[in-house]
């Protein structure tokens, strides 16, 4: 989760965001490179007092103008669309969860069981334990397995609402009436918190999402007990 003073991304906690990091700092050293270049070449400009008054035309430094940029294009366009084609890749899931955006709480089901689903609403500061998070903690939290790849139907049934968790690089969109799905796979045990990320009316800023990662066999005892009650 994000903490005090945290400047850049997320610790990752699925391959695809591990991807999406190299990515972000591979465009980030790309676009450095490029405004060192120009803030040089612009500051010799400035203090330049020479002048070459039988210059018309230079071709050559037009090719090379013309012919660098695409090459830089190149490299920021070939990892983008390897990465885009990654995030839409749907890889035989272990797990399909359904989430249901409401104005302002979620509601899940497990679709591959019967009868699991519940409605999951952020606890309220005045009902928070002393180790919760305020605006973050919600009152039942997603239980899902780690090392398996998890499939996600994303919908909303009044206004359009956006499943985010930024450690899992995932964000997507619930539209009314429209079923969008995305997967991801998470490599380690542990809380993940994201909050609606599509302004959705007045209490917007309260339907936060908990993902709680738990080993493959404790993930099979809790479905077993939550289909058996």
């Amino acid at each position: 989760m994000s903490t005090w003073a945290n400047l850049g991304l997320q610790d990752s906690a699925s391959p695809l965001m591990e991807q999406l990091i190299f990515f972000h700092d591979h465009a980030l050293l790309i676009l450095v490179m490029i405004t060192v270049l120009v803030g040089y070449l612009m500051f010799m400009l400035f203090f330049n007092s020479y002048i070459n008054r039988f210059l018309l035309h230079g071709q050559l430094i037009e090719m090379i103008w013309t012919i660098l940029p695409a090459i830089i294009l190149l490299f920021i366009a070939l990892p983008s669309l390897r990465l885009l084609y990654l995030l839409d890749e749907i890889n035989e899931p272990s797990v399909t969860l359904k989430s249901i955006g409401h104005q302002w709480y979620w509601s899940y089901e497990y679709s591959d069981f019967n009868n699991v689903e519940f409605d999951s609403y952020m606890i309220p500061t005045n009902e928070l334990a002393n180790d919760g998070f305020r605006l973050l903690d919600v009152d039942n939290r997603i239980i899902l397995p780690m090392n398996s790849q998890i499939r996600i139907l994303v919908t909303a049934a009044d206004v359009i609402h956006s499943w985010t968790i930024p450690a899992l690089g995932v964000k997507v969109d619930g539209t009314p009436g429209r079923l969008n799905q995305t997967n991801f796979f998470i490599n380690r045990p542990g809380l993940f918190y994201g909050q609606c990320s599509e302004i959705c009316g007045a209490n917007h800023s309260f339907m936060p999402i908990v993902i709680e990662s738990v080993p493959v066999n404790y993930f099979i005892k809790w479905i077993s007990n939550s289909v058996n009650s």
